[in-house]
């Protein structure tokens, strides 16, 4: 245990002598998912992030998918993510990310659930040259608080960025950015919910280590 407890103080505290730059934001994310016919399955998200202090828009992003459901536990997507950052007195950087992504969920208990969530984008923006490829790679757990397995369920996640490459717009090779949630999981209705909580958001930016601070609210619509 105090050898995960060192690691996990490593990488938050980022590279050695790294300036440590912190904000407090807000995130949205809405998600509609489902079949379209059969096995053939999608989801397409809408996702503003207010930066600054949620003081202003930081980030637009939308990502839709398509897939196919290889058995009731494991999925594949090939997606493509369009993501605008607005840039005073100046052009809005655009970056545009085809992705494939693999989802393969743990046979779950009565109350809980553990899914697996790799994911391989290919990146490019309009400031700089050059593909960066990056892999994603979450973890997320959820457990019921009531013995009958309904209801409300606490809910955690860790997803870990792992660039490939460097590019002249930013990219980076090795660590990128790790994020983690905790929070809770609302039926909304049918299969929906609504997921609410805390995300910290680390990002090495080589001189700067950049510590988000996020409330996070999702809405999934499933059917």
């Amino acid at each position: 245990m105090k050898r995960w407890l060192a690691l996990a103080g490593a990488m938050l505290a980022g590279p050695v002598g790294a300036e440590t730059r912190e904000d407090e934001q807000l995130w949205i994310n809405l998600t509609a998912m489902g079949s379209v016919k059969g096995d053939l399955i999608y989801f397409a998200e809408v996702q503003p992030r207010f930066g600054d202090g949620v003081s202003r828009l930081d980030m637009l992003l939308l990502r839709p998918a398509i897939g196919w459901r290889i058995s009731p536990r494991v999925s594949i997507y090939q997606g493509f993510a369009r993501v605008i950052s607005p840039v005073d007195g100046g052009r809005d950087r655009a970056e545009s990310r085809p992705f494939q992504q693999l989802t393969w969920t743990l046979p779950p208990s009565r109350r809980g659930e553990v899914q697996l969530r790799s994911r391989l984008e290919e990146r490019w923006r309009n400031d700089g040259d050059g593909v960066g490829v990056r892999m994603r790679q979450m973890v997320r757990g959820e457990y019921a608080l009531a013995a009958s397995g309904q209801g409300v369920r606490a809910l955690a996640h860790a997803e870990l960025f792992v660039g490939f490459n460097e590019t002249d717009w930013g990219a980076r090779k090795g660590f990128d950015q790790l994020r983690s949630f905790v929070g809770a999981e609302v039926p909304v209705g049918g299969k929906s919910t609504v997921e609410a909580g805390y995300l910290n958001q680390v990002i090495d930016q080589g001189a700067v280590t950049r510590v988000n601070h996020v409330a996070s609210l999702s809405l999934f619509v499933r059917h």
